[in-house]
């Protein structure tokens, strides 16, 4: 496998952890049942992952910031740490190629 190749193969596999993680997040933010600063934050951290301007790594490293404080709330409905921790862990995979 040449260098190029490689590099692409690992974009495309970053591109789709990245695709889980935010359908994850969009299932949060679109629940009634989760409390409003907590919709708003994980909207915040869905836009921070569609900013193109960032590397996907530093992309994921600060939403990973975000979430990891919205994480420990207290009010956050058990369906939704859980997502959040799947996304979490998702986007905790992504390595810059």
């Amino acid at each position: 496998m040449t260098y190029t190749s490689a590099k692409l193969k690992k974009q495309q596999e970053n591109d789709a952890k990245l695709a889980k993680a935010t359908a994850s997040l969009q299932q949060i933010s679109d629940s009634n049942i989760t409390p409003r600063n907590i919709r708003k934050t994980v909207k915040d951290s869905i836009l921070m992952l569609q900013d193109l301007k960032q590397s996907v790594s530093v992309r994921a490293a600060n939403a990973i910031s975000l979430l990891d404080d919205v994480a420990q709330d207290p009010n956050m409905p058990s369906f939704a740490r859980v997502t959040l921790w799947s996304a979490v862990s998702e986007l905790e995979s992504i390595r810059e190629g």
